[in-house]
């Protein structure tokens, strides 16, 4: 998948992908969806992502929706947020271990 935002490109051919999230609803449930976190080459970070007619990927179909699938940009905070929601401790570790503070 590639997007292009506000002039700048993202790729997930071409960009790292840190962790991956499936909520683990069935391929047929409208609020079914999977999302992988990606770093460029460059250190922007990214979501990209599918989902049903009940999720953020939605895309309208006449005067229905249905599933779909997108990229959204993420800022460092909001990447360290969604892993941390997901419990991806290795992957905090691994590419946010300057961020991480001790209890």
């Amino acid at each position: 998948m590639k997007k292009i935002i506000n002039g700048k490109s993202y790729n997930t051919d071409t960009a790292e992908i840190i962790a991956s999230f499936e909520n683990g609803l069935g391929s047929r449930d409208f609020r079914n969806y999977s999302e992988e976190l990606y770093k460029t080459k460059k250190g922007n970070y990214f979501l990209a992502g599918e989902g049903g007619a009940m999720t953020k990927y939605s895309r309208p179909v006449g005067n229905m929706t249905d599933g779909g699938s997108d990229i959204f940009v993420l800022s460092k905070t909001e990447a360290i947020e969604w892993l941390e929601r997901h419990g991806e401790t290795e992957a905090l570790e691994k590419y946010f271990a300057d961020d991480i503070e001790e209890g």
